[in-house]
């Protein structure tokens, strides 16, 4: 899935999306962007598999129902998605999932008809089981086939291939040899082996569909973070609420206390404090003045803004994310899974043996009918099911052991990403330090000034006096209540609590002095000194530990975070490991890109909005369960609990899932060498090649369940 890059003249390229329907395998991939980088003034064409489109970067000269005819002469129905539309597989899936249900259904039918031809019934109740068999299974088969059906109908008309091509051939000509055996009274018929076989295909199927699908939310949940309308300001100061799309740059907005900002824009009137998380990740609100620039998904903590636009809808900061969170989707889809890779050469490999087998029966004169059996049994004991199942049921045996662990794994492919790996990058706040801030000291041993100012944090929504609420809550604390309370924007609250004057905010505005590079707040009740309350990032308890572990282990750790300097270092030098502060979104994602094109494999772990695109841009990411939403639709793994052994636990699961993935394939394969010879001879049964394609599956299997205990 290598991006075709071409030179092409200096007219300036442009970028059109498509959504893609039908891509199933490598294979369709290389086709799609083979054929339409080839195109005269195409730049590059790279599929996204995960979200089923292609981005293409081309010259207005090169019109886009060129790409999109280029991309159906293949097969493949296109259509061009609009800026920041996402691509949705929900639609697929539930498809699948009716698809499959139906299989199931008819296949445990099927199957308990069977068992009595199985054990021996012979004449007219034979036929009648044959005939009941074939009620269930023809309807069934039609329509939990089309999927496989249709794909391989779409490609044949263009002169293609693909895997759907010798599976449908298959389930096509067991059906119709089935259907004849039964109306001319015939001892065997195989419905239930071409219904079984559209179940375990479609189960693959519906899982990667839903997938897909966990990927595209995402980004859409990213874009949700942004406003769908704003409080524009009119010339005459009088007030609109006006949809996004209707606001241009250069208006102002009005942004209410508690509101979150709809665009990007400089600050014109007013001081708030703005949670900006989404852009640094760091929990302690930025003080924002005129003059200063705002991002469209912050939030305005305690203070209306005038914000004069600068960036709405598809130009916003947050727009440029969840571009990145799609473009790092894309670089992941580069990753061929070894399954795909094997599949790639199936169909006409496939193809061929059956069409030799009944060839060399019919000149051997053998007849019709019996060399058509046999090319039916080659079809189906080289079912690619066992090779197929090579790599999920390791996945799936592994997963549910490191959900054991308390590891929740999201993504099939990630195990086999993670056991690659070389690298490994840690978000700070969050990740390796626990979400939010607690108080270090400064807070007043009398329980009745502590009961002061307990009341003054429980009427502000600051995150420092979020962090007071917590750490006051740890201990018995009077009760007591602020009245007259006063939202000073910029520097704190006052109000009067047990008749005296109290205030909580700025050091400098209570009459305290701070540090500096420590994070503080200052407290005054009526005449008491003023206080100054130190806060900190709580750490890991074995982040140490698991850096060393890591280091051992050969995978470099590093720790990348939005934060200042001076706490990055700290951290850093407690844990022994080297940090690097003041970073964007866009920053960390360029860092992983260069790693990545320097060869690097590079496990991300990390946990807010603004680790969304280096989440999706790493080879694989992990996200603590209390990470935001973005955080863990971006992830691959995610993990419960406060300890980050979590991440060599799932690292050295990695690697024994894909030792036991390569032990299958050798299994898998060696079936196939072994069987297919035997169909072509002519010395097995359609049936008896479903039994063996079901036996060569639980082979592999019985090999995956060795990985229960793979968390350990």
């Amino acid at each position: 899935m290598n991006a075709i890059s071409r030179i092409i003249p200096a007219e300036p390229a442009i970028e059109t999306r498509f959504a893609i329907e039908g891509m199933h395998c490598a294979g369709c991939i290389a086709r799609i962007e083979g054929a339409v980088g080839r195109l005269a003034g195409v730049a590059g064409a790279r599929v996204n598999f995960g979200a089923h489109l292609i981005v293409v970067q081309h010259v207005s000269s090169v019109s886009t129902d060129t790409l999109r005819e280029t991309i159906e002469a293949l097969g493949f129905p296109a259509h061009i998605m609009r800026e920041c539309e996402t691509a949705t597989v929900h639609d697929e899936s539930r498809g699948l999932m009716k698809a499959l249900a139906v299989a199931g259904f008819a296949a445990m039918n099927v199957m308990l008809l069977s068992v009595a031809v199985w054990s021996g019934a012979e004449g007219a109740t034979r036929d009648l089981f044959h005939w009941l068999s074939a009620l269930i299974a023809l309807p069934a088969i039609a329509y939990a086939g089309r999927p496989f059906f249709t794909s391989a109908w779409r490609v044949l008309k263009h002169g293609h291939t693909n895997m759907d091509v010798p599976i449908s051939i298959g389930v096509v000509l067991t059906t119709a040899m089935s259907l004849y055996e039964t109306a001319t009274g015939g001892a065997h018929a195989y419905f239930d082996g071409a219904i079984m076989l559209l179940f375990f295909l479609l189960a693959g199927r519906f899982l990667d569909s839903m997938m897909r699908a966990r990927a595209a939310d995402g980004v859409a949940a990213l874009l949700e973070r942004v406003p769908a309308e704003a409080q524009v300001l009119r010339p005459d100061g009088s007030t609109e609420m006006r949809a996004a799309a209707d606001i241009a740059p250069g208006m102002r907005v009005l942004v209410a206390a508690g509101e979150r900002i709809g665009v990007d824009g400089v600050v014109e009137a007013g001081e708030a404090h703005v949670d900006r998380a989404l852009v640094t990740g760091e929990s302690v609100p930025e003080r924002v003045t005129p003059g200063a620039t705002v991002l469209a998904g912050t939030i305005d903590l305690d203070a209306p803004l005038t914000v004069r636009v600068t960036a709405v809808g598809t130009q916003t900061v947050i727009a440029e994310i969840a571009r990145l969170m799609e473009s790092a989707g894309q670089g992941k889809s580069r990753y061929v899974r070894i399954a795909d890779r094997a599949a790639r050469l199936y169909a006409p490999a496939v193809h061929s043996l059956a069409a030799l087998s009944f060839i060399g029966w019919m000149l051997a004169g053998a007849g019709l009918h019996e060399s058509v059996m046999i090319a039916v049994a080659v079809l189906i004991i080289t079912c690619p099911c066992a090779l197929g199942l090579a790599v999920p049921i390791a996945q799936v045996v592994a997963a549910g052991a490191l959900m054991r662990a308390g590891i929740l794994i999201k993504d099939g492919s990630a195990l086999e990403r993670l056991a690659e790996i070389d690298t490994t990058l840690f978000d700070k706040t969050g990740t390796i330090t626990l979400a939010g801030l607690t108080a270090l000291d400064g807070l007043p041993d009398d329980p009745v000034e502590r009961a002061a100012l307990l009341a003054l944090a429980q009427a502000s929504r600051h995150p420092l006096s979020r962090a007071l609420r917590d750490a006051l809550g740890s201990a018995p604390v009077r009760t007591t209540i602020a009245t007259a309370i006063v939202e000073h924007p910029g520097l704190g609250i006052e109000a009067v609590v047990d008749g005296k004057t109290a205030r909580l905010g700025r050091p400098d505005w209570i009459g305290a002095t701070a540090t500096g590079v420590e994070v503080t707040t200052a407290f005054r009740w009526g005449e008491n000194p003023a206080r100054l309350i130190r806060f900190a990032d709580v750490m890991r308890a074995d982040a140490p530990a698991v850096m060393a572990q890591l280091d051992a282990m050969g995978l470099a750790p590093l720790m990348l975070s939005g934060d200042r300097l001076e706490a990055v270092a700290a951290l850093a030098t407690r844990i022994g490991i080297i940090g690097v502060a003041n970073l964007s979104p866009a920053d960390k994602f360029a860092f992983i890109d260069r790693q990545a094109a320097l060869g690097k494999r590079v496990l991300m772990v990390g946990d807010g909005l603004n680790d969304g695109p280096a989440l999706k841009r790493a080879h694989v990411a992990m996200a603590p369960a209390t990470a935001s939403d973005v955080g863990q639709l971006a992830a691959d793994l995610v993990f419960f609990g406060d300890r980050l052994g979590a991440v060599p636990i799932a690292i050295r699961a990695a690697r024994r899932t894909m030792h036991v993935v390569r032990q299958n394939f050798v299994l898998a394969i060696g079936y196939n060498v072994l069987a297919v010879p035997l169909a072509m001879a002519g010395m097995v049964t359609p049936l008896i090649a479903a039994l063996a394609m079901s036996g060569s599956s639980l082979l592999v299997v019985a090999n995956a369940m060795r990985l229960r205990g793979a968390a350990r």
